[in-house]
């Protein structure tokens, strides 16, 4: 299988859940806020029927890398296992087998390689204190991003409660 092919059956993967958006592009495609903005576009419309009416979120991707923070390998793969397990809404339940989330997580992180860069809007998810800055207009949204090699790798997730 080749990178491009594993990359988007990981993604695919890791996004399986309801309200949780993924997306692999090759350098070509834009930059980590161009293409976090894209995947926040499309898990808008997706969810227009629970948002919240007149809410307001980032549109740019000026605005967008405003909210990102970078992390490094490990956090991203804790991230991702975290938004491909667990629902931002309701943080106790589990919506998938955590292990295999892991699993994938590091193997995208290793795909992207030693030299990959990650970015998170995540803050803090310690029991209680969950804290983000906001990449889209639902309530809740947690995203980790990476470029790496030739790729860009996104997930996200949206909730509304």
């Amino acid at each position: 299988m080749d990178v491009a092919a594993e990359l988007c059956a990981l993604t695919g993967s890791l996004s399986r859940e309801d309200g949780v958006f993924g997306r692999v592009v090759d350098e070509a495609g834009g930059s980590v806020p161009e293409l976090v903005r894209q995947v926040a576009a499309e898990a808008e419309e997706a969810w227009k029927l629970y948002a919240v009416e007149g809410a307001v979120g980032p549109d740019t991707p000026v605005e967008i890398d405003d909210a990102l923070l970078q992390v490094d390998a490990e956090r991203a793969v804790e991230l991702m296992t975290y938004l491909a397990t667990y629902d931002l809404v309701f943080p106790g339940s589990g919506r998938r087998d955590r292990l295999h989330a892991r699993r994938a997580a590091e193997r995208v992180v290793r795909l992207l390689g030693s030299e990959g860069t990650w970015y998170t809007n995540i803050i803090d998810l310690s029991l209680g204190v969950r804290a983000w800055n906001p990449v889209t207009r639902h309530t809740f949204d947690g995203v980790v991003a990476g470029s790496g090699g030739s790729f860009t790798v996104v997930l996200l997730q949206v909730g509304e409660d």
